[in-house]
């Protein structure tokens, strides 16, 4: 199966999806990039354009109805976060009233700075790698700036005014929430599943499990199958005890009933 995965042009995405882009690893699906910029990728997301996209995490409530959040590709942590960059240094919040260019209103970035400087100016709006130039050219006060731009902003003559990652982790002690991997919610949960290394397995008891019994039980059907098992439990009084497994098309009945039914069968035979 082949799906569109949308992710950006930046050197962390071009590295990061490099290998499965060009089947370089072993994977469940084929996917065809579609590279745009990460407002656009947020934009797209409204309409639920792609199968597999990045989003950023300011963007993804907007888009909970289209897609769904996987456990892995996501981007966070610590001294990564955007930066607002000036001609001259001024405090933010003098900074943030003025003329400023951001990646885009659904970024991350743009939601950071808002809590960070509640009282902001004219905001515009430009793709990030223009935004640099902008603030050189005086197009615009300041700059909210991601991407590799964090790190070549001195090379422009630019300063920085705020590292917004720096304030979140004051804030909160969090790394920063950027951005992360999303599937659309009408592509085959397995399928999914698989691509992201776990197994969804429904485990069918004759009443609720402990904690207890429920971590033991998981652990050994991730020994079993050899991944990150997601289990989704029922419960059926007919079993009488014991479990039923049910792995994608396979189902591991090791219940009471199931005994009780074979040893009927034996019995009549002999």
């Amino acid at each position: 199966m082949k799906v569109t995965f949308g992710f950006t042009p930046c050197p962390n995405d071009a590295f990061a999806f490099h290998a499965l882009v060009h089947g370089l690893v072993p994977a469940p699906l084929a996917v065809e990039p579609v590279l745009l910029d990460i407002e656009e990728l947020n934009r797209r997301a409204g309409a639920g354009e792609l199968q597999l996209t990045k989003l950023s995490f300011g963007a993804a409530a907007a888009a909970e109805g289209w897609y769904r959040l996987l456990r892995s590709g996501a981007a966070l942590g610590r001294g990564v976060g955007p930066l607002v960059v000036a001609r001259e240094k001024r405090s933010l919040e003098e900074t943030a009233r003025g003329r400023i260019a951001v990646p885009g209103r659904e970024t991350t970035a743009f939601a950071l700075l808002r809590l960070a400087a509640p009282a902001l100016g004219e905001v515009v709006e430009l793709r990030y790698d223009r935004i640099l130039d902008a603030v050189v050219a005086a197009e615009v006060d300041a700059g909210l700036i991601i991407h590799e731009s964090r790190f070549t902003y001195r090379e422009h003559g630019l300063v920085s005014v705020a590292d917004l990652g720096e304030w979140w982790e004051a804030e909160t002690g969090l790394p920063v929430p950027l951005a992360g991997i999303f599937a659309r919610r009408d592509l085959d949960r397995e399928l999914v599943d698989e691509a992201a290394g776990r197994a969804r397995v429904t485990l069918v008891t004759a009443y609720d499990l402990s904690k207890k019994k429920l971590a033991e039980l998981t652990h050994e059907l991730q020994a079993m199958v050899g991944k990150q098992v997601i289990v989704e439990e029922e419960t059926d009084a007919s079993l009488i005890g014991g479990v039923v497994a049910r792995i994608g098309g396979m189902v591991y009945d090791v219940s009471i009933k199931a005994q009780l039914e074979r040893l009927k069968i034996i019995l009549a035979k002999g």
